[in-house]
């Protein structure tokens, strides 16, 4: 009788003991990039540790799943429950939330940025409507970009004139336009044959996609200016989120939201410069850097930084967004704190 009753309690609890949440999660990054082994796989394991194993999250790496300007739209559909979203390739779908893009923002640590980019979003009702189709995990930024090229040093903005340069979109374009560079919107894993067939004279980029996309084999020169920033977002199919249970969203939450706009800024940035700068030197590649010194900077900042600020409020209001000023006031002052 007793062996009867265990056979019962093990048949009827194997199946909540064995059921585990899938999630799939596409990206466009290679796997052994820096950002995807410091930062996104990671929090995947903090993930199912903070479920406790109950939830599974396959990564869809390198475009497998979906190419990557279809990543917001797949995670909409449900054909990806999460999605990392590059929000350069939708310049009009979240024009609030590209205010961290702008150059000459005074922050210079991609986990700086990031912790006031959630605690804006938290703050920002308009922003928040802007995620309205999906569920937002956590939002970050880069750090100000620098500028890489192929065949020759730029010193100056003179330099730049005429230059084909590869922007990520949004501000990046218009300041681009503004040195008298031709900007070019090209997605991230077709520019290392885009620099190598020279298409394209150079880009601006960070330390992580330098190094993830092999880009210090195809560049010679880098020119460390403050640009602008890069805007992400970790997102879930609404419906997918609304069909987890509670203490599985509090178990998910509690490594994203701020924690993990923090995690992320600093573990895809903050960490790569060092680590990046070492193994180019150790695989032999050249690089030749320039840092432009602060009289030059200045004379950047002042061609394609803050006038840039008052004209993305000018677009920003003319997509429906009246906050954009408002939005624009509440970040900077957030940033002298």
């Amino acid at each position: 009788m007793l062996l009867g009753s265990i056979c019962l309690v093990l048949i009827f609890a194997a199946p909540s003991l064995a059921q585990v949440i899938k999630l799939t999660l596409a990206d466009q990054n290679p796997p052994t990039g820096w950002g995807p082994s410091h930062a996104l796989a990671p929090w995947v394991k903090k993930v199912e540790e903070a479920t406790k194993g109950r939830v599974k999250i396959d990564i869809y790496w390198a475009q497998t799943l979906v190419k990557g300007p279809d990543i917001w739209n797949a995670v909409k559909s449900g054909v990806a429950d999460i999605g990392w979203c590059f929000h350069g390739y939708w310049p009009d779908m979240t024009p609030l939330y590209d205010v961290i893009t702008l150059p000459s923002l005074p922050f210079k640590t991609g986990e700086e940025g990031s912790e006031v980019l959630w605690k804006l979003y938290e703050k920002t009702p308009a922003l928040q409507r802007e995620f309205k189709d999906v569920h937002v995990l956590q939002l970050w930024t880069s750090p100000p970009r620098f500028l890489i090229t192929s065949k020759k040093q730029v010193k100056t903005l003179e330099d730049l004139k005429g230059m084909k340069i590869r922007v990520p979109g949004g501000p990046a374009t218009d300041q681009m336009r503004a040195f008298g560079a031709v900007p070019l919107l090209i997605p991230m894993p077709d520019n290392y044959q885009s620099l190598d067939k020279g298409i394209i004279d150079g880009m601006d980029t960070s330390w992580d996609a330098t190094y993830s996309f092999r880009l210090y084999e195809v560049v010679k020169y880098y020119t460390f200016v403050p640009l602008s920033s890069t805007n992400f977002s970790m997102s879930m199919n609404k419906q997918k989120w609304e069909s987890l249970p509670k203490d599985i969203q509090q178990a998910i939450t509690s490594v994203s939201g701020l924690e993990g706009a923090k995690f992320f800024g600093r573990n895809w940035y903050d960490t790569a410069e060092s680590a990046v700068t070492a193994h180019i030197k150790k695989e032999g590649y050249p690089m030749i850097t320039y840092t432009v010194p602060p009289d030059e900077a200045e004379r950047w900042r002042k061609v394609g930084g803050e006038p840039l600020w008052k004209e993305w409020v000018k677009k920003a209001e003319s997509k429906g967004r009246p906050e954009a000023q408002q939005v624009l006031n509440t970040l900077l002052e957030m940033l002298k704190k």
